[in-house]
């Protein structure tokens, strides 16, 4: 049987990093250029426009910014074991490699991966986690 290695990362803090970019990633560009004041008004096409003032952003952005570099370095090399770039057997490398590449542009590093939500989750399933018993929110 081979040691799974540690996720020096909380779960929860990876889950609710997932759920902000989910929510991220389901964001348009802006589809109604003569929006009116009121949402309801406008059938509610605004709702998923994403545009320079998105809270979800500035909010997944800043939780990004504020982690340490060491759990910044994990969450990157996470999001690279569960888009396929290594498996478990390869973490140290992973790391090694994300420790190498850190700057200050985790934040928008990650929110520029494809599918980076879809990546944490496989790369947290294959330590043997999920996020479905909690609550990220």
């Amino acid at each position: 049987m081979t040691h799974r290695p540690d996720l020096g990362i909380a779960t929860r803090k990876v889950c609710f990093i997932l759920s902000k970019a989910r929510q991220f990633d389901g964001k348009e560009g802006v589809t109604d250029p003569d929006s009116g004041s009121n949402a309801s008004d406008d059938g509610m096409v605004d709702v998923l426009e994403d545009d320079r003032h998105d809270p979800v952003e500035h909010e997944l952005k800043r939780f990004i910014h504020d982690l340490d570099i060491d759990e910044q370095i994990e969450l990157v090399a996470l999001a690279w074991l569960g888009r396929g770039d290594g498996d478990l057997t390869e973490w140290s490398r992973l790391l090694a490699d994300a420790r190498c590449a850190h700057n200050t542009r985790t934040a928008a590093y990650l929110m520029g991966m494809p599918l980076v939500s879809d990546c944490l989750e496989e790369g947290l399933f294959l330590f043997g986690e999920t996020c479905e018993d909690l609550n990220p929110e």
